[in-house]
């Protein structure tokens, strides 16, 4: 009916009815998980851990890992459930020393003006904060009241080092001075010195460095050994290059880092018509170095996927002289322009160097073959007719 009112083309009726509903249809294949994300958080959950304990037993490590809300709720529970406890400990001396009952009591208390349970635990507070108001205090009546003010004062002492440490090592944390390490969005793929490289740019926000900055560089795919062995996340280390050489950058403006892929490098094979979504592959990223500030080792990661790295793409320049002093223009950090680049694999270019050669001369003989043209093109201002020469 409706190929009739002309609102769906008959081919098309024709065509999906002659499907069989029973086979499969098959959808194209999704984007592959990033094993890090673009922020340096590692996309990576753990679970049926059944040794649950280990936690515990580095407490103060899990504390400074929980997230803001729990930690500051342990912190406020810490401290009321030892301010309950021992204020229980003082109601009990009290109570079993007479001191809760009115005119039946001895003349000297344990604590002085400890009359019930909220007057305990006021006094409680007051020893564990070191607070001490002059209306309560311990006498020299009960041995068991002072050996109680000495065990609350160290159990005291003890929760707020760990506390404060805990907030301390929460507020000063290495990844938040990571925050202010960027990296280029892209990574591309161009002709440096005659041999193809992977370059991407990475800088720092701030005027405070990093100290002894170094990078590391890894590529993650799934892989499978002679044996039939399936790695669904094999890690190769493969080496980056600065323009001062070394790995150690000097990390004091934007620098562009670049691998050089060779026949040692897991990108050797890697062509332009490899760089889309469905291709497992993924490069990581890690910038690790000393905060200047702080000392605290700090440690900047992010990943590129296959279809975020751009072939024959090179980054503009960022860093300029002004004033007699260096200025950096971080609107274009990210910002590429397109350079003459073979349409090859490096292994291609290292057996044919004619293809390096022949995009050499073209690229050279580009700029002058536009110039003619536009000369050859151009209109002459003035023009002089046959009849003013006569």
């Amino acid at each position: 009916m409706l190929s009739r009112k002309g609102i769906i083309p008959e081919e098309y009726v024709l065509t999906r009815l002659a499907e069989d509903p029973a086979e499969p249809r098959y959808r194209a294949r999704e984007r592959r998980a990033r094993f890090v994300s673009k922020n340096g958080n590692c996309n990576v959950a753990h679970k049926n851990i059944r040794e649950q304990g280990r936690f515990l037993q580095d407490v103060f490590t899990t504390l400074v890992d929980l997230k803001w809300p729990h930690t500051l709720l342990i912190f406020t529970m810490s401290f009321l459930c030892s301010w309950l406890l021992f204020a229980m400990v003082w109601w009990l001396i009290a109570f079993a020393h007479g001191d809760l009952a009115p005119g039946e009591g001895t003349a000297v208390p344990c604590v002085t003006s400890i009359h019930s349970f909220s007057s305990a635990f006021l006094f409680s507070i007051e020893v564990q904060v070191t607070i001490g108001f002059g209306g309560r205090m311990v006498t020299e009546e009960c041995p068991l009241a002072v050996l109680v003010l000495i065990v609350q004062n160290i159990v005291g002492l003890m929760i707020n080092a760990i506390m404060l440490g805990c907030i301390f090592m929460k507020t000063a944390q290495a990844h938040r001075r990571a925050e202010t390490l960027i990296f280029s969005k892209h990574a591309v793929i161009a002709v440096r010195h005659g041999r193809l490289c992977f370059m991407l740019r990475v800088g720092d926000l701030r005027k405070s460095m990093i100290i002894s900055a170094t990078i590391h560089m890894q590529v993650v795919r799934k892989t499978t050994s002679p044996e039939g062995e399936v790695v669904p996340l094999h890690q190769v280390d493969i080496p980056m290059e600065n323009g001062v050489g070394g790995n150690s950058i000097f990390l004091v403006a934007p620098l562009i880092i670049y691998h050089v892929i060779d026949a040692n490098s897991p990108l050797y094979d890697l062509a332009p018509s490899d760089l889309h979504h469905h291709q497992d592959l993924e490069i990581i990223v890690i910038l690790e170095g000393v905060v200047e500030t702080t000392g605290i080792t700090t440690q900047a990661r992010t990943s590129y996927l296959a279809d975020e790295i751009l072939w024959g793409q090179r980054f503009v320049p960022i860093v300029a002289e002004e004033d007699g002093r260096y200025s950096v223009d971080y609107s274009k950090f990210g910002n590429t322009i397109k350079v003459p680049t073979p349409l090859c694999t490096a292994r291609q270019l290292d057996e044919d160097r004619s293809l390096l050669d022949a995009l050499t001369l073209a690229s050279a003989r580009g700029p002058l073959r536009k110039r003619s043209v536009a000369v050859a093109k151009a209109k002459p201002k003035f023009s002089i007719s046959p009849d003013s020469l006569s």
